[in-house]
């Protein structure tokens, strides 16, 4: 496609509009959306498509990330009393972190049923699977309380199909000849190669998995907090999906994006310290140059080590195990993330300098940049935020 000709929405960041670009060369379409920002390979936020071909690069490492919100028949009242209380729950009753384990055995379906489990990768993979399922993970990944604006209760979750699929889409984008770097080629996978097929297969199981763990840990917190589900919004943004655009199949590959058809929801998620949204997308002109979709948070400003500075693990000389030691001082602290939280009365638990409200866009001017093509449904405040600790190393943190 014409190069010169790349839809754009928000504040073009240059980095992640020279990612893109590289990506166009190979493919039908693509497209910015307003929270971009530079990614491996392809940018987050970015939009891709293809015809006969799919990229497991741009899918990335975390295949199958996504958000989930679930509305609670609950006061919301009680909950603001109780909103320590809670949150001390939540970080003790669910695992955060790279690696972690479930330390509840969770059955699913999905462990039986699905043919994917033959291809030998992913039949490599099932146990730590099954270890996995219900983990939220490192990095921006979170458990949030929310109340909407009237006075509702949500409870928002945001991670994908850990291991899994992190060990995956490393298979697959090596066999299919990638390099590492950040502004490497997108590999890309003829769909009817065996190659191709295989990834396919393997990227939908790590959808149903994603899908599975956070209804999971969704459904834990409702019990952990006395009520139940009555309304919920469930969406990936790193996946790919056939669809017809223009009279053509294409796989559209979001990355950090948010499919948004007219009538389909979706949650988009901020800041620790800002609002997040449900929203419905809404035909208009601007549709097609977007492929449909929008975007999946407020997107960074700042990357992690310029915020939280450089880090080594370091052995104590006196042996033990090691300790997670800075080595280069960021410029944020934890007393200015905690200023900010505190400031928006939100209960924090863990979370790292690099996800500081400061790091971010602010939403809604991100949505703003949206507005012909999604409508906000509920905006939702921030009652308690839990994360990993700052001591979580992850090297695809998106």
């Amino acid at each position: 496609m014409d190069i010169t000709t790349i839809p754009i929405w928000g504040k073009a960041d240059e980095a992640a509009v020279q990612q893109i670009k590289n990506c166009a060369k190979d493919a039908e379409a693509v497209a910015l959306m307003a929270d971009h920002h530079r990614g491996y390979s392809v940018p987050i936020g970015g939009v891709v498509a293809y015809e006969g071909r799919l990229s497991p690069s741009g899918v990335g490492y975390d295949i199958a990330c996504g958000n989930k919100a679930v509305r609670l028949d609950v006061s919301a009242n009680e909950v603001r009393k109780n909103i320590s209380t809670i949150m001390d729950d939540v970080a003790s009753n669910i695992s955060f972190g790279v690696g972690m384990k479930n330390d509840t055995e969770v059955e699913h379906e999905l462990f039986d049923d699905d043919p994917a489990w033959e291809i030998q990768e992913a039949a490599a993979l099932k146990d730590l699977a099954r270890a996995q399922l219900g983990t939220v993970g490192s990095g921006n990944h979170y458990v949030d309380i929310f109340e909407d604006e009237e006075n509702r209760i949500w409870v928002g979750v945001h991670f994908g199909s850990r291991g899994l699929g992190h060990k995956l889409a490393t298979h697959f984008i090596r066999a299919g000849g990638g390099n590492d770097g950040i502004f490497a080629d997108p590999v890309l996978l003829e769909c009817r190669s065996d190659l191709g097929e295989q990834y396919i297969q393997c990227m939908k199981l790590a959808g149903r998995y994603a899908y599975a763990g956070r209804d999971w840990v969704a459904e834990h917190v409702a019990k952990l907090i006395g009520a139940s589900i009555v309304e919920e919004v469930h969406n990936h943004h790193n996946f790919a999906w056939l669809e017809e655009h223009n009279g053509r199949e294409l796989w559209v590959v979001r990355k950090g994006a948010t499919p948004a058809w007219p009538g389909q929801k979706g949650f988009v998620g901020g800041s620790m310290g800002d609002i997040s949204v449900i929203i419905e997308g809404v035909e208009h002109q601007e549709c097609a140059s977007a492929l449909y979709s929008t975007v999946h948070g407020a997107g960074r400003v700042m990357g992690r080590k310029e915020a939280a500075g450089a880090f080594k693990w370091k052995r104590p000389k006196g042996g033990g195990r090691k300790k997670l030691v800075q080595t280069r001082e960021g410029k944020i602290t934890r007393e200015m993330m905690d200023k900010w939280v505190r400031k928006r009365g939100v209960e924090l638990r863990g979370a790292g300098c690099d996800e500081s409200p400061h790091c971010y866009k602010r939403l809604p001017e991100v949505l703003e940049a949206h507005k012909n093509t999604i409508k906000i449904l509920h905006t939702l405040k921030p009652l308690g935020v839990a994360m990993a600790g700052a001591d979580e190393f992850d090297p695809y943190k998106d």
